[in-house]
């Protein structure tokens, strides 16, 4: 036992250096070979063009027959800054007797990138490159939302040889022919649907915290699935970027999220039943984070709302901040131009000092002590979900740092549960709060800097992924029918 045991180990300290040399290896470009004799091939289903989300399978064939292979993925992520880096992961697996490999149950050997079958794996798992091989592999012509995928089998030093075959998936955000415009009368917001006069449900889209135009990138996505989608962007806050401040995105709109007024989705509403192809008489809204609190808030007030998608919730109001807004003062939202009452924070200065310190920032921090800290507040705060007619459907995670979406959700839940109404609740004890994804990309950086989102890379992308169908499903189920 004892010899196995140093042979594990010796097998498993080889694979995590040539894992190590592997990043290193792939400074250079990846090298596309002719198909050789005995075709090895990689598989994509339905095609090598997908829509991010969407059913996808790969499979490997005319490997040699029962050996080790090494599969290796890289893609360009869009970062913070608006730079593209390289990304890359790699992973070992056995190909069976009949020289196949399926990414969907194939668990990889120790030492790569992730553990576990999952057909994600090599996705989601992708790290940056090194500096050095990221400014190597600058040259590397991968548009945004490729992956090159390649397979190499290991020699007898457990080394991985030359490719055997090397492919390109190209994952799609929307479908080509979305067609999307500017909505007049709303700064910002972005109209998108497919072509065609037949009436369509429709989705309000509504952002959270990060504010600005964001939302908008959306639009085409939910669009692509059938939906005219009006994307709504509500506040624009001043920017940062590497010099410093920037003016605000949309100056047009408030800078502080401070009294957003919640009645402003009537107007809304008037807009997208003027549209042709859009059925008024079907509206959604889809809610990320302060856009979920927006979302039910509407929802509970709006009886014209048909179905609320929540992700990442809260089940109360909260405090207000942002330029010239002192804290504790005034409340997020507003309906008719009164403030809604609010939970204040606590300490949310000291949190923040974080960013300066290099401390952990958590804002999950701040929200819970106020909580707390006040408890005769959070009843005239809560939102009254069990006023929702409409079906609803809320994710969150229970590891969230930037606030209890987990334990939220649960809340909004039982309270509906209660009232006899339609709920679905999708709630991840190891995920955080970026849970909008389809789970096909990297997950890996969320907690990387100071400021903490919380959650696992593993399931955060697993829970995106089954939220992301799931989603899609209710929306479909509770709007439905499409043309």
């Amino acid at each position: 036992m004892e010899r196995s045991l140093d042979t594990q180990r010796a097998t498993y300290t080889r694979r995590r250096l040539a894992s190590a040399a592997f990043l290193a290896a792939l400074a250079g470009p990846f090298t596309p070979l002719a198909t050789p004799a005995w075709a090895q091939q990689i598989v994509l289903e339905p095609a090598d063009t997908v829509l991010a989300g969407e059913p996808l399978a790969i499979r490997f064939t005319g490997l040699p027959a029962g050996a080790e292979v090494q599969v290796a993925t890289r893609r360009a992520v869009r970062e913070f800054t608006g730079a593209q880096r390289p990304y890359a992961a790699q992973a070992r697996y056995r190909a069976s007797a009949g020289g196949t490999l399926d990414l969907a149950t194939a668990a990889p050997l120790p030492g790569g990138s992730y553990s576990g079958a999952d057909l994600r794996g090599l996705f989601w798992a992708m790290q940056p490159l090194p500096s050095a091989a990221a400014k190597a592999a600058g040259a590397i012509a991968l548009a945004e939302g490729q992956v090159q995928i390649e397979v190499r089998a290991i020699d007898a030093a457990g080394q991985p040889g030359a490719p055997l075959a090397t492919r390109t998936l190209s994952f799609q955000r929307a479908l080509p022919e979305v067609v999307s415009r500017p909505a007049e009368g709303f700064p910002g917001a972005v109209f998108s649907s497919l072509p065609g006069s037949k009436p369509r449900p429709a989705l309000i889209l509504l952002g959270g915290s990060e504010g600005g135009a964001a939302i908008t990138s959306s639009g085409p996505v939910y669009a692509s699935r059938g939906f005219a989608v009006l994307a709504l962007p509500y506040y624009s806050p001043s920017q940062w970027g590497p010099a410093g401040s920037l003016p605000p995105e949309v100056p047009e709109l408030p800078r502080a999220f401070a009294d957003i007024p919640v009645d402003r989705l009537a107007a809304v509403r008037d807009w997208l039943a003027r549209q042709p192809g859009v059925d008024a008489q079907r509206i959604g809204v889809v809610g990320t984070s302060k856009g979920a609190e927006f979302a039910l808030l509407a929802a509970s007030r709006m009886p014209w709302i048909k179905s609320v998608l929540a992700v990442v919730p809260s089940d109360v109001v909260w405090e207000g901040w942002g330029e010239g807004i002192k804290p504790g003062e005034r409340s997020s939202f507003a309906w008719h131009g009164q403030p809604l009452p609010f939970v204040p924070y606590k300490d949310f200065d000291k949190e923040f000092a974080g960013f300066a310190t290099g401390a952990e920032v958590k804002i999950r921090r701040p929200q819970d002590a106020g909580r707390a800290a006040n408890p005769e507040r959070v009843a005239p705060a809560r939102i009254r979900v069990e006023d929702i007619a409409a079906p609803v459907m809320v994710v969150g995670g229970h590891d969230d740092q930037i606030w209890d979406s987990g334990g939220m959700a649960e809340n909004i839940a039982r309270t509906r549960s209660a009232a006899g109404r339609e709920t679905v609740a999708l709630v991840y004890r190891d995920a955080g709060h970026f849970l909008g994804g389809s789970g096909w990309a990297p997950t890996t950086q969320y907690n990387a800097g100071p400021s903490k989102s919380g959650g696992t890379p593993e399931a955060n992308a697993r829970a995106q992924a089954e939220a992301w169908g799931k989603s899609f499903d209710f929306l479909r189920r509770t709007l439905g029918p499409m043309p």
